[in-house]
C-alpha cells in the first residue's frame, strides 16, 4: 500500500518536502494537543488574501462590498468542507476515538479546518506561490463560474430590508421540524410574514439555509424576484 500521504499529495498536486507538515494539518484537536489549529489559523489568512488578489484581478470595476460578498462566499466553511470533500480529504483525517465514534470524518466544520491547514502546510513547506498556485488551481472552477450577479444579498437580509422599506413588521422564523440523523439532518422552517396571508416554508440541511430558503419563498409571493 502507498504510503499515505503520498496519495494526499496525488490528491492535492503538490509533494510536500516536509511530510509531518502534512501529517500535522491533518491532525484534528481530538488526537491530543499537537494538532492542527496553528497551520488552520495560518491557512485561513493565507486563503482569504488570495481568493481577495484573485477576484480583486477578476473584477476590476467591482465595489469593495460586491468583492467582500464574492470572497465570503468562496472562503465559508460550507465551500471549504465541498472542497476537501472534492479532495476525499476525510480518507486522510487523523481524529481521536470520539470523533470516530460519532462520524466526525464527515463533519464539514473538521474538513473545512483540515483543507485551511493544508494551506498552511503548504506555505510553511514552500513559501508563497506554490501556496498560491495550489489555491488559485482548486479554486479555478468557482472563479470561472463567479458574476458580479453572485453578490446580490441573501434572501433574509432582501427580505427584512423589503419590509423595512414598506414599514411592515419583520418577518419570523419558525423551527417546525428536523429530521435525519445528527450526520444528515434536515430542518423545516415557516416564515411568516404581515403581508402574507400563509407563512412561507423552507428547508434545507442547517436551520439557517433552511431560513434563507423560507424566506427566498416568501420574496417570491410577494411578487419580489428571490
Amino acid at each position: 500500500m502507498s504510503n499515505p500521504i503520498e496519495r494526499l499529495g496525488r490528491v492535492l498536486g503538490y509533494r510536500f518536502a516536509d511530510e509531518s507538515l502534512a501529517e500535522l494539518a491533518l491532525t484534528h484537536r481530538s488526537c491530543g494537543a499537537r494538532n492542527n489549529e496553528r497551520l488552520e489559523f495560518l491557512g485561513d489568512s493565507i486563503l482569504n488574501f488570495v481568493i481577495a488578489d484573485a477576484l480583486f484581478s477578476k473584477f476590476p470595476e467591482a465595489a469593495e462590498g460586491q468583492l467582500s460578498r464574492l470572497r465570503a462566499r468562496l472562503v465559508k466553511g460550507v465551500t471549504l468542507a465541498e472542497l476537501a470533500r472534492e479532495m476525499d480529504l476525510s480518507e486522510f483525517l487523523r481524529l481521536g476515538a470520539g470523533e470516530l465514534k460519532s462520524g466526525g470524518f464527515n463533519r464539514k466544520s473538521i474538513l473545512a479546518d483540515a483543507f485551511e491547514a493544508i494551506i498552511g502546510a503548504i506555505y510553511l513547506d514552500a513559501g508563497m506561490e506554490p501556496c498560491r498556485e495550489r489555491i488559485l488551481a482548486w479554486y479555478q472552477p468557482r472563479l470561472d463560474d463567479l458574476t458580479l450577479d453572485d453578490t446580490r444579498k441573501d434572501p433574509k437580509t432582501r427580505l427584512q430590508e423589503y419590509l423595512q422599506s414598506r414599514r411592515a413588521e419583520l418577518p419570523k422564523y419558525h423551527l417546525i421540524k428536523v429530521e435525519g440523523e445528527a450526520h444528515a439532518q434536515q430542518f423545516y422552517i415557516d416564515c411568516e410574514v404581515a403581508l402574507l396571508t400563509t407563512p412561507s416554508s423552507g428547508s434545507g440541511k442547517s436551520r439557517r439555509l433552511a431560513e434563507q430558503n423560507a424566506a427566498a419563498a416568501a420574496l417570491l409571493a410577494l411578487g419580489v424576484e428571490a
